[in-house]
């Protein structure tokens, strides 16, 4: 049976493109089924449009608090009766019940490879540290920012004379090969989270999530 996932963005919708794009192949075990946005001019939207995905645009100027924000969006998200709920670059610092209500069944991508570099502008801020290596991170949402358990991780170089355009440039390419691949593993039963940790086949994951190159 096909999952149902919906996934949140507030922009142009590239990883959201790569999940859609997966969920063409005949052996994917999920569908997106629902796109929500707080921002009305998001790309994304128009994405999923093309793709004859429903759309929702919540906007978060329209509440007078975040609680009650995100009180609407989970009802505008249940109301698509997902399996999954997948962040995208969704702009949003979401509120302890919001995460409560989708624990478990909700994941965010990151650019860094964390713990490293929480928050925003994390390629500059790899670059000013003098790293040798930047990435991205996959990882289960928990009421701590950008601090649940990671699943997966890719790295990228930094090059000397790196800006954070080119270096945003080389995580995108991964960003959009390793979230299809975890929600993959979601829509298959594989992956789990119990007591804040990240579970794989059965495995407890390291702090970096899932450390080999296979599928």
């Amino acid at each position: 049976m096909s999952r149902r996932i919906v996934v949140l963005i507030s922009g142009s919708g590239t990883n959201l493109q790569a999940i859609i794009d997966a969920c063409k192949s005949n052996d994917y075990p999920g569908n997106v089924v629902g796109v929500v946005s707080n921002k009305a001019d998001a790309y994304g939207l128009q994405r999923a449009q093309n793709d004859n995905i429903d759309t929702t645009c919540l906007s978060h100027k329209d509440f007078e608090s975040r609680e009650l924000y995100d009180q609407a969006l989970v009802k505008a998200i249940d109301a698509y009766e997902p399996d999954y709920v997948v962040l995208a670059g969704f702009m949003r610092i979401l509120t302890p019940a919001f995460v409560q209500h989708y624990l478990g069944k909700l994941v965010n991508i990151h650019p860094s490879l964390l713990p490293k570099y929480q928050g925003l502008n994390t390629h500059q801020r790899a670059i000013d540290a003098g790293d040798s290596e930047h990435g991205v991170s996959v990882h289960f949402v928990t009421e701590e920012l950008d601090g649940g358990p990671v699943i997966l991780q890719a790295k990228v170089p930094i090059f000397d004379g790196d800006t954070a355009d080119v270096l945003a440039g080389r995580v995108h390419e991964q960003e959009h090969r390793i979230y299809p691949l975890v929600v993959k593993w979601l829509c298959q039963d594989r992956l789990t989270m119990t007591a804040e940790k990240a579970i794989l086949d059965g495995n407890v994951l390291p702090e970096s999530g899932y450390a080999s190159d296979e599928e």
